[in-house]
């Protein structure tokens, strides 16, 4: 309930005062009366009403007491006003924020504020809409947890410096800030998976919330081809988490999958959608990685998959957006298409930044017959990877006189 409601909350505060800082810190204070009060006096008809109310007090109260300045107390008048004897949803504002999302759009493009580094933007958004906690962020980026909580504080103290406000910026910034958050929501969504895969389960919370907001990026411009691909890349790769893990939280590769347990919804509305976005306008990184899911899944069976489409897509991907998981996508359908042999020379090329980088060159040089070869790599990404079940996933192969194929879907 704290994650899905408290961007809300946020929101709405900052559409009254702007600085980020002071808006957080009032939702946690609210946060920690409902800790208090609702196991005792029972949860409220409304808890996000109830969580703005306590909220927007907080805020007043922290405004007369943080400075006595006249600017400061003339502010805590203005707020004041409205919100007064709010014992429910606050006066002029009746909770009208929607479970779609809808306002979550202006305080994510607050918090891409171009005073903003790229890597500062995506954890503040993490953060305020994603409710990731600071060790949460810390093992997102890999840093220590020191490192992002002094992150997080200098960009918010950046924000109020540059005196950044809600609404949503529009003109020349508008395209720089959506293109920072739709990276944003993507990180949201694959921190859900390392999350579920760390131990948590199936708890679709944070990727449930990425789709929401996806939807309210796109609703907000229709005509935006990579917000539709960013939303369609969202829904075909959210279709998949059924079959992701197994009964014991153990990963279940795309091969192996029971594509019955998909949810074939969200595929087709997630096909239709790449659909209608590819023929028109540029064509963009999103737009390509949701195609590519799109082929995986229309494919009935991993063996009809048309990895000669996919090819062609990862090679016209890897063209706008060489990033070390593309080149290893491409290296992986180069080996679909071309043989191992073709793979691995496109890996050797680069670098093994990541676990998965080892991972895939055991899963071809498997395929070679080089075992001992395959078996190194294994234990390597093994040892290189944070996730207990990655981990054991690897282990396995690595013990393995077989393996199967390496999953390369976005």
């Amino acid at each position: 309930m704290w994650r899905r409601e408290a961007p809300h909350d946020l929101a709405a505060l900052l559409r009254r005062h702007g600085d980020l800082a002071d808006c957080e810190d009032a939702v946690q204070l609210a946060l920690l009366a409902a800790a208090e009060q609702w196991p005792r006096d029972g949860l409220p008809d409304s808890p996000r009403a109830w969580l703005r109310a306590v909220a927007s007090r907080r805020l007043i109260d922290g405004i007369r007491a943080d400075v006595a300045r006249r600017t400061r107390e003339e502010r805590a008048a203005r707020l004041e006003e409205p919100l007064r004897g709010d014992r429910g949803a606050p006066a002029g504002d009746p909770a009208r924020s929607s479970e779609d999302g809808e306002d979550l759009l202006p305080l994510l493009l607050l918090c891409a504020h171009p005073s903003l580094t790229p890597a500062s933007q995506t954890a503040l958004m993490l953060r305020a809409v994603g409710g990731l906690r600071t060790a949460e962020l810390a093992a997102c980026f890999f840093v220590p947890e020191s490192t992002m909580a002094q992150r997080i504080s200098r960009a918010k103290a950046r924000l109020r410096a540059d005196g950044a406000r809600l609404p949503a910026p529009t003109g020349e910034d508008l395209p720089l800030r959506l293109h920072a958050v739709r990276h944003a929501v993507s990180a949201l969504y694959a921190q859900d998976h390392s999350l579920a895969e760390r131990g948590r389960g199936t708890d679709r919370l944070l990727g449930d919330a990425a789709v929401r907001v996806a939807r309210a990026m796109l609703a907000a411009r229709p005509a935006d081809p990579e917000s539709a691909g960013l939303l369609a890349l969202l829904l075909l790769t959210h279709a998949r988490a059924p079959a992701r893990l197994d009964a014991d939280g153990e990963i279940v590769p795309l091969l192996i999958q029971d594509r019955s347990r998909w949810d074939h919804a969200l595929v087709r509305e997630g096909i239709s959608l790449v659909e209608r976005t590819l023929p028109v306008g540029p064509v963009g990184p999103f737009q390509l990685q949701a195609a590519i899911a799109a082929v995986h899944a229309e494919a009935a069976t991993s063996d009809a998959t048309d990895w000669p489409q996919i090819l062609v897509l990862y090679r016209m991907l890897a063209d706008l957006e060489p990033t070390p998981a593309v080149l290893l996508g491409l290296a992986v359908a180069t080996a679909e298409v071309e043989g191992p042999h073709a793979g691995l020379d496109l890996l050797a090329m680069h670098p093994p930044l990541s676990h998965r980088h080892e991972a895939v060159t055991g899963h071809l040089l498997a395929r070679l017959g080089r075992e001992e070869e395959a078996r190194a790599a294994f234990l390597r990404a093994a040892e290189r990877t944070r996730s207990p079940s990655e981990q054991r996933y690897l282990r396995r192969l690595a013990s393995a006189a077989t393996v199967p194929e390496p999953d390369d879907a976005p």
